[in-house]
């Protein structure tokens, strides 16, 4: 088995914030990775949705 790694970089869900106001079905999710050390705050990125079919705002949740 492989041993797993011992770093500062770990693996972040990215989840639209616009989404759960416009009462379309569906859930945009992205998964990322981030260092810890260097980024300790909440990662926010433009990402696109295809559900609302243009570029939104994705936040880190946990």
């Amino acid at each position: 088995m492989a041993k797993k790694a011992k770093g500062a970089r770990q693996i972040v869900t990215l989840e639209c914030t616009e989404q759960k106001e416009s009462g379309v079905p569906g859930m945009s999710r992205y998964t990322s990775y981030k260092n810890k050390k260097n980024t300790p705050a909440k990662l926010e990125l433009m990402k696109y949705n295809k559900f609302l079919r243009r570029h939104t705002l994705h936040r880190e949740i946990k």
